[in-house]
């Protein structure tokens, strides 16, 4: 019966993975072109702040952003973080500019995968981490992936546990309680999963590193950080 069940567990995982990146390249065919990002501006309600992951323009996200739009939130993209290749430091002084020379307050960052690390990264050690109310973080390695060190580019060995931006990060507990770390069962990126100390976790019943994103559980959960 165990061997049974371990193998439907295997079927599962490659089906969900399969799945991932029919998403993924769905997605990375609606990113080519810049988008308006001009339509998502408006609103009266919290604002929000999009910070894709690693080679992901904010389109990666366009449809969790056009929800909420609809429910009145202004959208905030920044161009300026591209395929967000930067490191985690400089993509975060980015996007504390960001806050600052808009003016933005009390914002609900909305972020996937190395987003999350970005947006931590501004929560704990930029004084425009005070602008931010809280963050809902999709799929991210706050406690790190043990494939980066495989990985052919240094963007992304940069996720190593050992990294030494990774270990501030895990070293900063305090932001954590401003956290909403969603994740799926299963993550085909991340074998250690994406639960944080102190922070609200939801763990999603399907799995995925990028399929999660559409899980109404996702929009969700950003309306309730945000509403």
């Amino acid at each position: 019966m165990g061997q049974r069940t371990s193998w439907r567990d295997r079927a599962r995982d490659a089906l969900w993975w399969a799945q991932d990146y029919v998403y993924a390249g769905a997605a990375q065919l609606r990113g080519v072109g810049r988008g308006h990002p001009e339509d998502l501006a408006s609103g009266s309600g919290r604002p929000l702040v999009l910070l894709p992951g690693i080679y992901e323009t904010w389109r990666f996200l366009e449809p969790l952003a056009r929800a909420l739009h609809a429910r009145g939130h202004p959208i905030h993209v920044l161009p300026g973080l591209g395929s967000n290749l930067r490191p985690v430091v400089e993509s975060a002084e980015l996007v504390a500019a960001a806050l600052v020379d808009r003016g933005l307050e009390d914002v609900v960052l909305v972020a996937h995968s190395k987003g999350g690390l970005i947006g931590k990264h501004v929560m704990a050690f930029d004084p425009a981490g005070s602008r931010v109310r809280s963050m809902v973080a999709v799929a991210t390695p706050f406690g790190g992936s043990r494939y980066s060190r495989f990985m052919p580019t240094r963007s992304l060995r940069a996720f190593r546990s050992g990294d030494a931006t990774m270990r501030a990060l895990a070293a900063s507990a305090e932001a954590n309680t401003r956290i909403v770390s969603v994740y799926g069962a299963f993550d085909p990126h991340i074998p250690e999963g994406s639960e944080l100390a102190g922070a609200r976790n939801v763990r999603l019943e399907s799995g995925g590193h990028f399929r999660v994103l559409a899980h109404p559980r996702v929009l969700a959960e950003v309306i309730r950080a945000a509403e």
